[in-house]
């Protein structure tokens, strides 16, 4: 795994070798064994295209001047450590390379690129993107199998081609400005530039309010871009053209009987984890003991001759503690089995993620994850987890909620309102993340609207009327006309079936796993210099996901059926059928003891009130109410303080 970064001036000037350096520098923790820089001076265009293009973007060369290219690259040895340094060419050194990512299917990719005339210095695979880019093009996208984020340039083309995998598990973010192209894997790269401006987009604010993370293609800082999974961005004679490469299709569905739909998928699955135990340095697993990462070590332990090291979170709390079933998938697999206890010290460790996060990121299991990716790290380099089962499988517990809410929307609505909504009214509130009453009051709390908002509210952190209380007069005015779940309310309307459930399947699997799942993975592994793998996110086994029909994923109450029957003889019914506990943090416990004080602290400071985002009375009000316990305000009160805490990073400069 690696970090990437470059920038072109369209002005003339020479890139300075010392500013991709400072973007590299900041980039070490993704790529800490090797370093990578590349300048050139590309050839001016003819005159028409200077001029014809001139006027399509101003920022296009003129007047004769070269477009300047400086690349760099930070590199995590994986495969290959001898050799395989980056920026890599291709044999005239007309085509450059920096990339990040893993290619699984690219031993096969290169026999078929040698029989066509290729030839190969490296056994890496990103030598075979290079010439897979010189047979199709951009489009060699299509041929990749892994995980990946990319830059070529090709200076006979005087073309900059970027690149994200399918589903996102690579980051590329880039800023576009009149006289430059710059991109990194983090925004942080891109900031080494002093002539960007800091500036907060609140549009995006607005949204990371809603869903506790910023949405592609937003960033927190306006002008700065995230690329969108299953996106190239083509950069070419003044213009920039940005597609889609894929999408899942949920029509058609296969028509086969349940064991065919079992043999298939364990196929699939085995085939998919075979591919990522590729590895010249040592990997271990995640393991949650969850169905997921369970399914992941079963498949990793039938194709290892060797024991798999495994490596387990866990919480003093006892409802978000799952220790004690990821012992028992260790035993009955015979695992090198490492755990780690979290403690409720978040001020030792979110300094740490405010900065490797980039931007505003309410996630609270990120705190778990970069534990678990910190101690994996002392043992291995790479690491397989159960990350994107859910998503593909129907995983989560609010897919049966749709269902649920499509049978009470029966009932007639003068029951709804004169009976059953006044008693859920007075039902107690709870701090228990599994209380009934919790539930039942989440689950009404938006069973008046269409099944699409509904569904948005219910993974809403402030909902509209929250974030109209919450702002201060400036901040309602600025966003009187923006409606955050309109966003995945379009998204819905992209999706390829006429069905709720693989609709809702399609719109977590386009935005909150890659925006929010793969994020906090990719940054907590990547922070540890550590390589996630996810057997489950392989994009053939999630289109086969896809073409299940809806009631073999979501059976009854049961989520998962078809994975679940499929894992019958790997896992003990204990793992299979037990309730999803998810990998939370008890941070509502936190701010009502050890960090109660701090977060007053910190929201109620004068700094805090100078931003102008919030009403200060307002966030007095939800802290109180919190630590009265009157209403759990846990997961509103950490997204206020990662949000306050970036600014003082990023904006700020403290």
């Amino acid at each position: 795994m690696c970090g990437i970064c470059g920038k072109l001036n369209f002005d003339g000037r020479p890139v300075d070798e010392a500013f991709i350096r400072k973007m590299c520098a900041v980039l070490e923790h993704r790529g800490p064994d090797d370093e990578g820089v590349y300048l050139s001076e590309s050839r001016a265009q003819s005159t028409e295209h200077r001029t014809q293009s001139a006027i399509r973007n101003p920022g296009y060369p003129q007047s004769g001047r070269a477009i300047q290219v400086g690349l760099g690259h930070r590199r995590l040895s994986i495969i290959d450590l001898g050799s395989g340094h980056q920026p890599m060419s291709n044999e005239d050194g007309s085509i450059r390379i920096v990339y990040n990512g893993e290619v699984y299917n690219f031993l096969s990719l290169r026999e078929d690129l040698e029989k066509k005339g290729h030839r190969f210095s490296t056994r890496t695979d990103t030598e075979a993107i290079i010439h897979l880019y010189e047979d199709y093009g951009p489009d060699c996208v299509k041929y990749l199998r892994g995980m990946f984020a990319f830059a070529v340039w090709d200076s006979k083309r005087q073309r900059l081609v970027l690149a994200r995998d399918r589903l996102g598990k690579k980051p590329l973010v880039y800023l576009l400005t009149p006289s430059s192209f710059i991109f990194g894997s983090e925004i942080k790269a891109i900031l080494q530039d002093p002539q960007v401006n800091k500036e907060v987009d609140l549009e995006a604010l607005h949204h990371y309010l809603t869903y506790g993370y910023v949405p592609a293609p937003f960033t927190i800082f306006k002008g700065i871009k995230k690329l969108p999974p299953a996106h190239t961005l083509v950069w070419e004679k003044g213009r920039i053209k940005i597609e889609r490469y894929w999408s899942l299709d949920y029509i058609p569905k296969l028509q086969l009987k349940e064991d065919e739909y079992v043999q298939r998928l364990l196929e699939l699955l085995k085939e998919s984890v075979k591919l990522r135990l590729i590895s010249d340095v040592p990997l271990g697993a995640f393991l949650s003991g969850g169905v997921d990462s369970s399914a992941v070590v079963a498949m990793m332990a039938e194709l290892s001759d060797q024991p798999v090291k495994t490596f387990s979170i866990g919480f003093e709390e006892a409802s978000f503690n799952e220790l004690k079933f990821a012992r028992i998938v260790s035993d009955r697999f015979g695992t090198e089995h490492h755990e780690f206890v979290v403690k409720p010290d978040a001020l030792e460790v979110l300094p740490k993620l405010i900065r490797h996060y980039n931007e505003p990121y309410a996630d609270s299991s990120a705190i778990p994850t970069y534990y678990v990716s910190q101690m994996t790290r002392q043992h291995v380099t790479v690491a397989l987890n159960g990350d994107g089962g859910d998503e593909a499988f129907a995983g989560y517990e609010r897919y049966l909620a749709n269902r649920i809410a499509q049978i009470y929307e029966k009932i007639p609505p003068f029951i709804r309102e004169k009976v059953i909504f006044p008693l859920v009214n007075k039902l107690p509130e709870s701090t228990s993340r599994k209380s009934l009453f919790r539930r039942i009051k989440r689950f009404t709390s938006a069973i008046s609207e269409s099944p699409e908002r509904r569904y948005v509210k219910w993974l809403s952190i402030f909902n509209n009327d929250q974030k109209q209380e919450l702002y201060s007069g400036g901040m309602k005015e600025r966003m009187a006309n923006l409606d955050s779940v309109n966003l995945l309310v379009d998204v819905y309307r992209k999706a390829k079936t006429d069905n709720f459930l693989d609709s809702t399947m399609f719109v977590d699997c386009m935005t909150y796993l890659p925006d929010d799942l793969l994020v906090k993975v990719d940054i907590a592994s990547m922070a540890n210099s550590l390589e996630a793998r996810s057997p489950f996110l392989d994009h053939k086994l999630v289109e086969f996901a896809a073409s299940l029909p809806p009631n073999l994923k979501l059976k009854g109450k049961t989520t998962k059926y078809i994975l679940k029957k499929a894992l019958k003889k790997y896992l003990p019914r204990d793992i299979l059928y037990r309730d999803k506990m998810g990998f939370g943090v008890p941070i509502g416990r936190w701010f009502r003891n050890e960090l109660k004080d701090y977060a007053a602290e910190v929201l109620l400071d004068d700094r805090a009130k100078s931003r102008g985002y919030f009403d200060p009375n307002a966030v007095r009000k939800i802290l109180d109410e919190h630590t009265s316990g009157q209403i759990d305000h846990g997961y509103r009160i950490w997204s206020l303080l990662n949000l306050e805490l970036w600014h003082r990073m990023f904006i700020d400069g403290q």
